[in-house]
This record gives structure tokens, C-alpha cells and sequence, in this order.
């Protein structure tokens, strides 16, 4: 970027979903405020890696953007301030609440924008009340992500992200109902529904509704939404109504992302988790009861402190008693400030063994999944001219084009690489 001349800000996004919504937002702040010249990059702090490769980006976008000042904000923005305001690349750390405030963008405008603000813009998460996820109507070209929910109440031992997103905050019912609304009227055949702690959603609103009713509401003021998908949820918080919904909406797909981050009871425990593997494993078989399609992805750590070979093998084990297909392992990575950071760590080289073979262990019920559906026909969400993805959020190949957006039917003929094709 040459100095002096005006371009639109440059957007760098890492880390979840939820980050990459909240990009769009501040994409259409930054616009209305007229902001130019700058570098806005949106970091995670869920690992410690996490935060390594954001500074390894902000690096690398100032050597490609010279003179352009650079904005750090997002959940390593939030947790650890002064580590990015002490990188002399930095020109401001933006804090996670003010990053959606549009008053942020406006002091922030060019030619303003140098020595005019302090460093470091990060107030108190905990003190946000409200969510702004009404700010933008989704985003995505394909399916529209609408977040619902932002921050935990929760406090995971192993987890920093509850003090980057602060408490839980719900987007009310209604204002979810009209902006799917407005989405489906743009066309948009599915809608992801996001948040930090999903389940959770309703709790801090007036008769604490909870996410089976607002996926109820959904379908029912939304007669013409196609397919509805909701991303991570904690199982244990699963509802009778969400249930339900599984049980009799075909329009919910059948695809569930869960966070179950280990299998033994003991680090179940010691992660303060509220649920232990038998939890687990009767709501997968329930719901696949319930919905015979049913399929499953789920987070789990590798090597969390005091995990010993037997409790590594429980984790193991659940892939195959909870029938789990889509695996993010995740080697554990101590995060300064939390209670695991504290405990007794397992040494990197079992740590890095452990996570290899969760690793192969998906990969394998991956493969499973892709042969199981080898002649079926499905309905298939074009991503792209020859790239959809199925119900169970599995892609297809196609051979020729296929409208993009649409939702067509495809019978699977084979697999390759990890995709299906037809």
C-alpha cells in the first residue's frame, strides 16, 4: 500500500466463525466511517499458537502495507493488550465490544488516526451487557452465518475465551426471525446459526427461552427458509424443544458440532466440564434415534495436564461409542491466566503422538462416512460450480457446473480426497 494514496482498509481474519461475522460487521463500520489506509487484523487467542501466528500476520501485513497503520482487535486483542501494543508495527489494539461500536471507526478515521487516540482501546468485557448481532444481515456468499449469542458464563479451566467475549449475551428471538427473513429474501437457501456458547442462548432474556424454541420459532415464522444448520453446541444444554426439532423438522440439518473436549471422566472433571462420556454418549445415541441421518463432529484435547495413556485411551475410545465423524483435535497448549496453566503438564512429544492418532481416528470414521454414502442421492448446497455440500455437511465434486446457491440433487458415484463426488 503506498503511502498517501487511498484504498480501502485491509481485512485479516483468524480463528472461528464468530470472528469472521464479526469482520463483515466492522468491514461496513469501517465503510461508513470512511476509513482508508489501514490494516485490521482480527486475531483468536484460543491457543497460545493462536496468538503467535497473529503476530506472525500483523509482521507480515506491515512489510506488505508500509505506512499503513495497523489495527489489532478480536479475543488476543481483548485477553493480552499490551502483548500487541508492545510490537512497534502496532498503531492501535481495539478492544472485542469496541471493535462493533461504530464510534470506534469514526475516531479512527483517516487522516485522523495517528496520535490523536491512546494505543490501547480495550474496556472491561465483562461489563457488556448486549450483543450487536443485529449490525449486519449475515454474511457468506453461499449460506448466511447469523450470530445469535456471544460470550460463556462458563470458566473451563483450559479456556481464556470468556475473558475475550465476556459473559453470555443473547440476540433476542424476534430480531433473529426478521434478519433470517430479510436473508431468505436475498435468496440465501440455509442459515447457520453461531455463537460462542450456543446452547446458552436465551438465558439472560426475559423468560429465559431457551435454543430449542428459538430454533422452533425459526422454522415456523420462516416457512421458506430451505435449511436451517446450527454450528457448536454443549450437549448437555441440548433442550427438549432442540430435540424435538430434531426428532420432526427435516429443514434442521443433520449435522451437530460438539464440544466435548475428552472422553475420561477424570479430566472431564478437572477441565470443569458439565458433562461426563456417559452424557456424551447417550446424546449422540439419542439423537441418532431421533434422526437416523444424524451425524457428528466434536472438539477434543489432546494431552490436557495429568492426562495419563489410560484416560488418553477413554478420549480414543468415545470417537467410536459416540459414532463422532468431523474431529478438530486440538494438542493442549497451556493459556496464561487459566487454572489448567497451573496443573501438571503432559510432555510435548506424548502430547503431539496423542493428538496424531485422534487425528488418524477421524480420519478413519471420515472414510467410513464418505463409503456409507456411495449410491445415495442427496440434497446438495452449491459452494461453488462444481463444490456443494450435503445435508451432513459433507462436500461434493461434481463433474459439470451446477448453479451456485441452489440447492440441487445429486446421486453419489465415488470419493476421493476426503469429498464425495456425483
Amino acid at each position: 500500500m503506498a503511502a498517501g494514496r487511498m484504498t480501502a482498509p485491509v481485512f485479516s481474519t483468524l480463528g472461528c466463525r464468530l470472528n469472521a461475522y464479526e469482520t463483515e460487521a466492522m468491514k461496513e463500520l469501517a465503510a461508513q466511517a470512511g476509513l482508508s489506509n489501514a490494516v485490521v487484523v482480527n486475531t483468536c487467542a484460543v491457543t497460545a499458537e493462536a496468538v503467535r501466528k497473529a503476530k506472525q500476520e500483523i509482521r507480515r501485513l506491515a512489510r506488505e502495507n508500509p505506512g499503513a497503520p495497523i489495527l489489532v482487535t478480536g479475543c488476543a486483542a481483548q485477553t493480552e493488550p499490551e502483548t500487541f501494543a508492545d510490537m512497534a508495527e502496532v498503531t492501535r489494539v481495539i478492544g472485542n465490544h469496541e471493535k462493533m461500536q461504530a464510534d470506534t471507526w469514526q475516531s479512527l478515521r483517516a487522516p485522523d488516526l495517528i496520535g490523536t487516540t491512546e494505543k490501547v482501546m480495550v474496556d472491561d468485557i465483562m461489563s457488556v451487557k448486549e450483543t450487536a448481532g443485529h449490525l449486519i444481515d449475515g454474511f457468506g456468499r453461499h449460506r448466511a452465518y447469523v450470530q445469535v449469542q456471544n460470550g460463556c458464563d462458563h470458566r473451563c479451566t483450559f479456556c481464556i475465551i470468556p475473558y475475550g467475549r465476556g459473559n453470555s449475551r443473547s440476540v433476542p428471538a424476534g430480531v433473529v426471525v426478521e434478519q433470517i427473513k430479510r436473508l431468505v429474501g436475498k435468496g440465501f437457501n440455509e442459515v447457520v446459526l453461531t455463537g460462542v456458547d450456543l446452547t446458552s442462548w436465551g438465558a439472560d432474556l426475559p423468560a429465559t427461552p431457551r435454543l430449542g424454541d428459538l430454533v422452533m420459532r425459526i422454522l415456523k415464522l420462516v416457512p421458506d427458509l430451505p435449511r436451517l444448520r446450527i454450528s457448536s453446541i454443549d450437549s448437555i444444554e441440548a433442550d427438549d424443544n432442540l430435540m424435538q426439532a430434531i426428532a420432526t423438522e427435516p429443514r434442521l440439518m443433520p449435522h451437530l458440532h460438539l464440544s466435548l473436549q475428552a472422553g475420561d471422566d477424570m479430566i472431564l472433571k478437572r477441565m470443569k466440564r458439565r458433562h461426563l462420556r456417559d452424557d456424551a454418549i447417550r446424546f449422540c445415541e439419542e439423537a441418532r434415534r431421533l434422526r437416523p441421518d444424524m451425524i457428528f463432529g466434536a472438539d477434543i484435547i489432546a494431552g490436557f495436564p495429568t492426562e495419563t495413556e489410560a484416560m488418553f485411551d477413554n478420549s480414543l475410545k468415545l470417537v467410536d461409542e459416540c459414532g463422532l465423524t468431523f474431529l478438530h483435535v486440538f494438542p493442549f497448549s497451556p493459556r496464561k491466566g487459566t487454572p489448567a496453566a497451573r496443573m501438571p503438564q503432559v510432555r510435548g512429544p506424548a502430547i503431539r503422538d496423542r493428538a496424531a492418532r485422534l487425528r488418524a481416528a477421524g480420519e478413519a470414521q471420515v472414510q467410513a462416512h464418505l463409503s456409507a454414502q456411495m449410491g445415495r442421492t442427496h440434497a446438495v448446497l452449491m459452494e461453488g460450480p462444481r463444490r456443494g455440500r450435503t445435508e451432513q455437511f459433507t462436500e461434493v465434486d461434481f463433474a459439470t457446473d451446477r448453479p451456485e446457491g441452489q440447492i440441487v440433487a445429486a446421486r453419489i458415484t465415488g470419493a476421493a480426497e476426503g469429498r464425495l463426488t456425483a
